[in-house]
């Protein structure tokens, strides 16, 4: 029984990744201590290249009772690989359909057995 469960996972995460048409790049902001000087500043540090994932937009629209006009707010989801870590507050940069765009997040990963789903923010600075 599970051997089958196993199996059935790995399908799924197979047809899951076939569906990734982007490619990822993660970029953490980390102290970086000079060992001559001492001095300690921060440089962007790559910790992943060209990794498959895949960017899902969704609209949501909030209609409030007491504003005259409908609030709009757009949710960017991204999946990935399971056994990938992407720390909170790392900047990714996805290109997917030939657009390349920088987003941010801090929260926690919904992790499967067959993908992670990350909800992710327009990256506009390091925090």
């Amino acid at each position: 029984m599970v051997d089958a469960v196993r199996a059935a996972q790995e399908a799924a995460r197979k047809a899951q990744e076939s569906l990734y048409t982007g490619i990822m790049t993660v970029t953490e902001h980390r102290k970086v201590t000079d060992d001559t000087s001492k001095l300690t500043r921060y440089e962007d540090i790559r910790v992943l290249d060209d990794q498959p994932c895949r960017l899902s937009f969704e609209t949501l629209k909030q209609a409030i009772s007491s504003e005259p006009a409908t609030t709009v707010t757009q949710v960017i989801k991204l999946f990935l690989s399971p056994d990938i870590t992407v720390r909170a507050g790392s900047k990714i940069t996805v290109t997917q359909d030939g657009i390349t765009a920088d987003y941010a997040y801090s929260g926690i990963p919904a992790v499967y057995p067959t993908h992670q789903e990350i909800i992710l923010n327009q990256f506009e600075r390091w925090a």
